[in-house]
């Protein structure tokens, strides 16, 4: 029987509504965190690639014990506590070693539990600091682009692709305007060979290989950072040049895991709301509600026949005509009976 837990104030309970699922859900917040051996570069690229996660992203300035791909250490358990606690599903482990020098390690989580995990090492690197150029505004929704057949058929490119998505995605959003596009984040490849023209395309296998997997014919990934600039063009479109902004990795792939074949099913799953329905506000179909162009939700109500003579008007003496005009009648019907005048009481001392 799964535990649950009840707020015990106002305070509480908002702060479990925002960390409870959402049909569409916020920017995912990423937690950097140090190995117990990270160099100059190591440090230099995670703060780049925080500065453009900015604001959702949380730094561990102090160094831990952290070993992903090591199953007999309680790595898995401290990233899940981390996660719980700081209510993040995206993880990027540095670490640095004779074996594997300038390696970052991403980690995503669902439901609290490791989904899937990736290990890059960074070959050169091209800070923000060294390209005296203009820098997009922090918070910003980038334009992902990338450039090569291996992102829609390798499974490892694959992988790599829904890793960076996830990472640099944001918010989601239906529409965006132009000049809130400020910076491009492109991710290309070396030359493919021949031999992975043909690979199939499967993202996450049932059953990992029993031999480990050879990763040094697999081309290198090249990411390169620019800022957008609108110039006029005669036209409506405007004309766009790029600048490179920065950082510039070249990385390569190393170890990886692939993620459980349920718990997969499970965040793959999608609710049966529409998306466009959740967003204004809907929810569940309901007759006669509609949003304008505005975004206001607007509802018709429909009534029956309204009969105006039965309608409730403000009471006043002014509008009491039909009392008055009875008791008239009852008095012009009282003299034409009786000629008799009526003798008026006295009053009594």
């Amino acid at each position: 029987m799964l535990r649950t837990i009840k707020p015990k104030n106002a305070r509480s309970k908002r702060a479990m509504d925002a960390r409870s699922p959402k049909e569409v859900e916020d920017a995912r917040t990423a937690i950097f965190v140090k190995g117990t051996h990270t160099g100059e570069t190591l440090n230099a690229v995670m703060r780049d690639l925080m500065a453009l996660k900015r604001p959702n992203a949380i730094s561990f300035n102090k160094k831990n014990p952290i070993h992903p791909f090591d199953s007999n250490t309680s790595s898995i358990s401290s990233l899940e506590f981390w996660a719980g606690k700081n209510d993040a599903s995206l993880f990027l482990v540095g670490q640095t070693t004779k074996k594997r020098p300038n390696g970052l390690t991403f980690v995503r989580m669902y439901d609290g539990q490791v989904l899937d995990m990736m290990e890059v090492g960074v070959d050169s690197w091209t800070g923000m600091d060294s390209l005296k150029t203009p820098k997009s505004t922090p918070g910003h929704k980038p334009l992902m682009h990338f450039a090569s057949e291996l992102f829609d058929t390798h499974p490892r490119y694959i992988q790599l692709k829904s890793m960076l998505m996830d990472f640099f995605n944001g918010e989601v959003v239906d529409s965006i305007c132009l000049p809130g596009l400020e910076h491009v984040i492109s991710v290309s490849c070396a030359p493919t060979p021949a031999s992975l023209n043909n690979a199939p395309v499967n993202m996450y296998p049932n059953q990992q290989p029993s031999a480990p997997e050879d990763v040094s014919s697999l081309p290198k990934i090249h990411i390169r950072t620019y800022t957008t600039r609108l110039l006029s063009s005669g036209t409506r479109i405007p004309r766009v040049e790029l600048t490179l902004m920065g950082p510039n990795l070249d990385l390569s792939l190393r170890r990886h895991k692939a993620a459980d074949t349920e718990l997969l099913k499970q965040a793959m799953k999608r609710p049966k709301l529409k998306k466009t329905d959740i967003e204004k506000g809907l929810g569940k179909k309901r007759k006669n509600l509609e949003v304008d162009e505005m975004g206001d939700l607007r509802g018709r109500v429909h009534v029956g026949k309204q009969d105006l003579n039965k309608l409730q008007t403000r009471k006043m003496k002014g509008l009491k005509g039909g009392e008055l005009d009875a008791e008239e009648d009852d008095g012009q019907k009282s003299d034409d009976g009786d000629d008799t005048p009526r003798k008026k009481k006295r009053k009594q001392a």
